[in-house]
């Protein structure tokens, strides 16, 4: 071989080495996450659960954030000043804080967005989440004008946001879902469809691609996002399947890289096979039934207390769940934000004393042996851990008082819709994760004036009277008090019947780098990292 053609194949090999080396660096980053369920909306003024929230935050960056570990920092907005008496907050929106059109994120988009959740009109689910901003609830409910809330644009980039009272969580709200932004450009273009691929203006590190419902959801990177130099993944594919066993197989098959939720009777066989890609973690969540106080014999606190009582709540957590959950007899997780939570009486008796006292109240209430049947329809999300719970309490009442139990089960959304339109039900699952470390958050769930989420429709003046009062009481020990005082209230009434404390499940491969276990359960894409 010749002086020259050596030279010739050495340039041959280098060019096609540059280039396999370009391609590979120029290879698409692609992150695969189930998500346990079809959504129920895309749009923010709507949205209610955490699997639309997962979607939603990368699509959406809302004026503060949670990064990796679950903590609050700056989103939307670069900085923000706070007054004295904590009730005017300031913030200054980053200069190159831009929609996916590339069009400036401003402090009026803010406003508008503000004033749209509040809306009666649109009808927002989770509207309460901005009450503490000056006027919100009174807009909410038709009793001051949009243009009164306490949101204003002083300039192009500052937002002034005056609330009602001091509001310590007030940063966390922020982050939540419905706080997140939208273009008031293109929802006054688009109207309905602002939501639609192809359409969709969003600020977060990603936007839509695509949508085929109950196959899967498409976002890609949003080069026009402020931290786009240092979002590593181009494309994140969300799977809504809530087949918790396909799920598994689909990530044992590497096609998925994160799968949230999994049926917690695999934990043990799935950390024997995949060690730390097995992720439970706590949460600050309450799973519970919750009783439809507008019908009989629901309607009587006495039925409602025994049923609460028949249930082997050790059972549940260390047979069903693995002892991934932990039996629990309040709604509010204990210890959250400093809070001490109030346990139902029965808390400390033995399960047996439990059911004894149980049988006498049913009896009392003419139901049981020798009163009147019991017939209990329990609805349920589905998923094979709900389904589970649901057998076993079923085989609880029916062994404790002779009752006929039936079970009904609805996809996720489905499921939410029905109880958050108000639909009449005897007995129903449900669960609440913290979306600020206050006990308000579990609590509020209870008043009733809160038509999204009091599923139960549960009505007690002095119960709304005692967190009416907590809303006014400005200092902290005096309020946990206040709110001590009406969750023993709930827990005396048993509305609902608080199950278990919750843990996060996760599987999670471990070509995913960058993902840390947190409380609050966010897990952005664009903090996460991909190893092809």
């Amino acid at each position: 071989m010749s002086i020259q053609t050596r030279r010739l194949l050495g340039t041959s090999l280098l060019l096609t080495s540059l280039m396999f080396g370009a391609s590979q660096a120029l290879a698409e980053v692609v992150l695969h996450r189930g998500n346990s369920g079809e959504p129920q909306t895309l749009d923010q003024a709507n949205t209610s659960i955490d699997i639309e929230a997962f979607i939603l935050k990368d699509l959406y960056e809302g004026l503060t954030i949670y990064d990796a570990k679950g903590e609050i920092v700056p989103g939307a907005a670069e900085s923000w000043t706070i007054s004295d008496d904590g009730t005017v907050y300031t913030f200054k929106i980053r200069e190159n804080a831009k929609w996916s059109d590339g069009s400036p994120v401003t402090a009026e988009d803010f406003v508008y967005s503000i004033q749209r959740v509040q809306n009666p009109e649109t009808a927002a689910k989770y509207a309460n989440i901005l009450y503490p901003i000056k006027n919100a609830e009174k807009a909410n409910k038709g009793e001051a004008k949009l243009e009164e809330i306490g949101v204003k644009a002083v300039d192009e980039k500052t937002l002034e946001v005056t609330l009602e009272r001091a509001t310590p969580f007030f940063l966390e709200l922020l982050a939540h879902q419905t706080a997140l932004p939208v273009s008031k450009a293109s929802v006054e273009k688009n109207g309905k469809d602002f939501v639609k691929p192809g359409v969709m203006v969003s600020n977060g590190a990603y936007k839509l691609e695509s949508h085929v419902p109950n196959d899967n959801l498409v976002v890609v990177k949003n080069e026009s996002h402020w931290d786009a130099a240092n979002t590593q993944i181009d494309k994140v594919v969300f799977y809504p399947i809530d087949d918790q066993a396909a799920s598994v197989r689909r990530f044992e098959a590497k096609e998925m890289d994160l799968v949230y939720n999994f049926s917690a009777d695999q934990i043990n066989r799935l950390k024997d096979s995949y060690g730390e890609q097995v992720r439970v973690s706590p949460s600050a969540s309450t799973y519970y039934y919750v009783f439809d106080t507008r019908q009989e014999p629901f309607s009587d606190v006495r039925v409602r207390q025994a049923l609460s009582m028949a249930v082997d709540r050790d059972f549940l957590a260390n047979e069903i769940y693995s002892g991934a959950q932990l039996p629990t007899y309040s709604l509010v997780p204990d210890g959250l934000g400093g809070y001490e939570a109030a346990k139902a009486d029965f808390a400390e008796m033995s399960q047996l004393d439990r059911e004894d006292k149980a049988i006498e109240l049913m009896k009392e209430a003419g139901y049981g042996e020798g009163g009147k049947p019991l017939a209990i329809e329990i609805r349920y999300n589905t998923n094979p851990n709900h389904e589970r719970v649901a057998t076993a309490v079923a085989d609880m009442w029916k062994n404790t008082f002779g009752a006929t139990v039936t079970m009904t089960n609805l996809d996720v959304a489905s499921h939410y819709a029905y109880l958050q339109e108000g639909g009449a039900f005897n007995v129903a699952r449900a669960g609440w994760v913290a979306d600020y470390a206050d006990a308000e958050n579990f609590l509020g769930l209870n008043v009733s004036t809160n038509t999204s989420f009091n599923y139960g429709k549960y009505n007690n003046p002095e119960f709304d009277a005692l967190m009416a009062k907590s809303y006014t009481e400005g200092d902290a020990d005096a309020r946990k008090k206040i709110l001590h005082d009406a969750e023993v209230m709930l827990m005396r009434d048993q509305p609902i019947a608080p199950l278990m404390s919750t843990a996060n499940l996760w599987l999670v491969s471990d070509r995913v780098t960058g993902w840390q276990d947190n409380a609050a359960n966010e897990h952005l894409s664009r903090f996460l990292r991909v190893a092809e």
